[in-house]
């Protein structure tokens, strides 16, 4: 079978890890009989150094002629300073509302081996495996108007979302929950916020349609509190744009390290763009030393929600486990024992597992 896969690096490690990710496809493809064409563009930083926009009409063009896109990471210390519409985020935010990247689904297993390098007690999280289902497209990030008053003595952000945008994330994530423990918590801020009473009405709604499905509502404070205290007692989380950003970086914690965490972000009938959770990280740019893993599981999961590629995509997780399970780890992870490795020995030995 044969792909054609958009490469976006992106900052800091992203380069590095795109590397690690494109090392794993290759192998995937020689051993499956695949082929697999790799196309490269701008975005972030990079895109803003080069063409002046952190998303070029150029690379927008070609992410809808390719059939799944890989995303590196964005952002910096050297466009902080940068106007709101030059910060290398403003590209990220703008690809998935140009390709309606609506759903982002971020998986968060914690590994035996793994276990000491989270600063949560062992038994608490051992055996933990969720999956957050976030809206990407609507909410506070995109609302309008969102601006200073010319004085800078106050601000407005606005949170919007329509019932189509609501019913669209909430029926995935219910579709998820079928294919897993078939447990669904939807959370929200419905004693304050007028969207999430909105959001709490449709999912009651949807309910039915779905009565394998076992539906909880948890506001979003006490969920923030739960996942760290009860991490095993989540199967499927859905919820709003912010409030699954924060959440999913939370659930790094009972990995370890964001450096494990894949996700993917889908439309409904299209592209799909996969990208680890983690952010750019420039403090460890260039130094070899940057966790590949989750780019890796994010290429894994494009071969199974982009491609249909089942067996392939667990082949890798598995090659994933095996390696964690030898005892190999980066710097981001504080195991107790195994073998500290760097970026290429991490892939070297994922490929050989593979």
């Amino acid at each position: 079978m044969k792909k054609d896969i958009l490469l976006l690096p992106g900052d800091g490690i992203g380069p590095e890890i795109i590397d690690s990710a494109v090392a794993i496809l290759e192998a995937i493809a020689k051993k499956f009989k695949h082929e697999f064409t790799f196309k490269q563009h701008l975005i972030g930083g990079a895109a803003i150094d080069a063409a002046s926009t952190p998303l070029p009409t150029e690379t927008i063009a070609a992410a809808k002629k390719v059939d799944a896109v890989l995303l590196g990471a964005v952002g910096g210390p050297k466009w902080d300073q940068n106007p709101s519409h030059l910060r290398p985020e403003r590209g990220l935010l703008a690809i998935r509302k140009a390709l309606d990247l609506y759903a982002n689904l971020r998986p968060v297993k914690g590994f035996e081996h793994l276990l000491d390098a989270s600063p949560l007690k062992p038994d608490i999280i051992n055996g933990s495996d969720l999956l957050i289902v976030r809206e990407l497209t609507g909410g506070l990030y995109f609302g309008e108007p969102s601006q200073r008053s010319k004085d800078g003595q106050s601000v407005v952000d606005t949170l919007t979302y329509t019932r189509y945008e609501m019913e669209r994330i909430i029926k995935k994530a219910f579709e998820s929950a079928q294919l897993r423990k078939q447990k669904l918590t939807s959370v929200d801020k419905a004693n304050v916020l007028e969207s999430s009473k909105l959001w709490r009405e449709i999912v009651d709604q949807q309910k039915p349609f779905y009565p394998d499905v076992e539906v909880n509502h948890m506001l979003v404070d006490a969920a923030a509190m739960k996942l760290i205290t009860e991490p095993n007692s989540f199967d499927v989380i859905v919820t709003e744009n912010m409030f699954g950003d924060i959440l999913s970086d939370e659930a790094s914690v009972l990995t370890g390290s964001l450096g494990m965490l894949p996700s993917a972000s889908l439309a409904e009938n299209g592209i799909g763009l996969y990208e680890p959770a983690h952010g750019s990280a420039p403090d460890i740019a260039g130094q070899g030393i940057a966790n590949p893993i989750a780019m890796i599981l994010s290429a894994a999961m494009m071969l199974r929600y982009s491609f249909k590629m089942d067996t392939e995509a667990s082949n890798i997780e598995q090659a994933v486990e095996a390696t964690i399970n030898n005892g190999y780890y980066t710097a981001d992870l504080k195991v107790k024992t195994g073998s500290l490795v760097t970026t290429k020995e991490m892939t070297n030995n994922i490929l050989r597992n593979i």
